[in-house]
């Protein structure tokens, strides 16, 4: 039993629970919120949306929390952000332990999709690299606006976009900077790569010097990004770029826009980004239209891709959906994605992953609307719906972008919201892989059938 525990699978689980336990004391103490009383709901809340990388906060985090709390929630977010089994791992790794195979192989499953590399070096990969980002995108940003981002500020911000937390040190988020280019393209370019995955980052990054040490050279053998990277940044281009149309299109012709036409596509354009599990925002997100709000869900749902930062259900999974789907709209056996198909495991994964993903947001949804419901009369219950469902969907694939829910949730409702953030942050796919591995195996199979479906 203690070997099932202790397993792999279930390593990631204890850690995330015990940071976000030990987190949320620290911030619990008066030390940490000397702005007024925190009670301990709020304090394992605004934990577990830091170590989730979330951003949903029940105050206002710059005025609220002391530099201490703030420091915790900076420690939270960068241990979320780079996933608390890289850091475990590369600690057993430094002090000269063992890591068996079956860590390897877990480590390597949730970070690359690869059980075969060499995790030593790309553990230090993951990490420097890391830290130059942030370095570089808290430098560019001090730089840029040494009153607005101070020191401190600029590497809070910059952690938090690498990172995907979305948290802020003011109340309006980045609102004041809506038409700065220069700020806007640092926080989609963090956020990005924060979503993209380090093995597509690692890649991307050999490949880059691979050009450029061969420039002007004939070599045989022309080095290409493997399926994995071209279908994560293909499907994050695609996203990106339909997001910002719709979003422009929606609000410009509701009226919302901004009167500078610059502006506006600034500010379409990072709404679209930030959805990729970031949760900063520009615009007021409770004062956006309904095809804007719905259109911004899906996009949170997706997420970010394997390995990275972001939350939601992935690039890839939504590729492979897309794929299934069109393969049966042609009536074909397989599913094909660009130049491979995909085997039966990895289209069942995808079912059942965007399977308990709906039921999951959908469950959320319910119980918000139902304690909402309790409380005003059904009309304005059935005016709570969309921006509940927007909080659920939010919650769940670590966004952390808000219509104005969140500090007005109940202790019902925000621990509801606690387990969400929970269960998207680890991944629907690895806590049911780690039930499973619960499980005996079945030793026998039941006759099958044909059953009318449709």
């Amino acid at each position: 039993m203690r070997t099932k525990i202790f397993s792999p699978y279930w390593m990631p689980v204890w850690f995330f629970a015990g940071a976000i336990l030990i987190g949320a004391c620290i911030l619990h103490l008066d030390a940490s919120h000397p702005g007024g009383p925190l009670s301990f709901v709020d304090a394992l809340f605004t934990a577990t949306s830091a170590m989730c990388v979330t951003g949903l906060a029940v105050v206002d985090t710059g005025t609220y929390f002391s530099t201490l709390g703030l420091d915790v929630l900076l420690t939270l977010i960068q241990l979320g952000g780079l996933g608390i089994m890289t850091f475990t791992t590369l600690i057993i790794h430094l002090l000269g332990k063992h890591v068996s195979l079956g860590d390897r192989i877990a480590v390597g499953q949730s970070l690359l999709r690869d059980p075969s590399f060499s995790l030593p070096k790309f553990l230090s990969r993951v990490v420097i690299g890391t830290f130059m980002f942030e370095a570089a995108g808290a430098l560019c940003l001090w730089l840029m606006d040494p009153v607005g981002f101070s020191p401190y500020s600029a590497i809070f911000h910059s952690i938090s976009a690498f990172c995907n937390a979305g948290f802020s040190l003011y109340s309006d988020s980045l609102t004041q900077w809506a038409g700065h280019g220069g700020i806007n393209t640092v926080f989609m370019v963090l956020i990005t790569a924060g979503g993209l995955g380090f093995y597509v980052l690692n890649e991307c990054a050999s490949l880059a010097k691979y050009a450029v040490l061969h420039r002007g050279k004939k070599y045989r053998g022309k080095r290409v990004l493997s399926w994995h990277s071209s279908i994560v940044l293909k499907t994050s281009l695609f996203l990106v770029v339909a997001g910002a149309v719709v979003i422009f299109f929606a609000e410009g012709v509701a009226g919302n826009a901004p009167a500078d036409l610059a502006e506006h596509i600034w500010t379409s354009l990072f709404q679209s980004v930030t959805c990729r599990t970031a949760g900063f925002n520009t615009v007021d997100i409770g004062g956006m239209t309904n095809v804007s709000l719905a259109f911004m869900m899906l996009l949170m749902l997706i997420g970010g891709s394997p390995g990275s930062c972001a939350g939601g259900i992935k690039t890839t999974t939504f590729r492979a959906l897309c794929g299934f789907i069109a393969s049966q709209f042609r009536g074909r056996e397989q599913v094909q994605i660009g130049r491979y198909a995909l085997n039966q495991e990895a289209q069942n994964k995808v079912i059942s992953l965007v399977t308990t993903t709906f039921v999951l947001v959908w469950v959320g949804t319910m119980v918000l609307t139902a304690f909402e419901s309790g409380q005003v009369s059904e009309l304005m219950a059935r005016e709570e719906f969309l921006p509940n469902l927007f909080e659920t969907v939010s919650a769940f694939a670590t966004v952390g972008l808000s219509t104005g829910v969140t500090p007005v949730l109940t202790d019902v409702e925000k621990v509801t919201v606690i387990i969400l953030m929970f269960v998207g942050r680890l991944g629907p796919m690895w806590l049911l892989s780690a039930l499973q591995s619960w499980q005996a195996e079945r030793r026998y199979k039941v006759p099958t059938s044909d059953l009318p479906l449709g």
